[in-house]
């Protein structure tokens, strides 16, 4: 059987804890991943936390000869798949960053004796415990591709 960590122990490890998730949150915030469509015509970069940061697009994703109705739609449809594929990449970045805090908390946490399988995901981290619900907004139901 392990020795329990007493509480000084407990609050320094979960303080420590608390620090490096706030630094990884920060590093989110402070990256900027790129996706692009149409081979590089339309360009979109968000932060590590999905916000769209910026949006280009480049001339030749416009062809003068083409109908106004269609050119819309190709760039609309172009922009969609650009902002869709940062966002993975996004996406991909978080579970990196906040991986091992989701990995720990879900796992307990060794030597301090702590349930496993807490549900971190209000905070952006990790997935709901078994039976949980995902929070308000984040409904995957209507994130289909049509």
């Amino acid at each position: 059987m392990e020795p329990q960590m007493d509480m000084q122990q407990l609050f320094a490890a979960a303080q420590q804890m608390q620090e490096q998730l706030m630094n990884a949150q920060q590093a989110l915030a402070d990256a900027e991943v790129t996706g692009t469509a149409g081979g590089g015509l339309v360009k979109a970069t968000v932060n590590g936390q999905g916000e769209l940061l910026d949006l280009s697009i480049e001339a030749a994703a416009v062809h003068p000869d083409d109908p106004p109705e269609e050119t819309a739609r190709t760039i609309a449809d172009l922009v969609l798949a650009a902002v869709r594929d940062a966002c993975r990449a996004a996406e991909d970045l978080q579970q990196q960053q906040m991986g091992p805090f989701a990995a720990a908390v879900q796992g307990g946490l060794p030597g301090l004796n702590l349930p496993g399988g807490l549900d971190l995901s209000g905070l952006g981290i990790g997935a709901p415990a078994p039976g949980g619900e995902a929070p308000a907004g984040q409904d995957d139901a209507d994130d289909q591709e049509t």
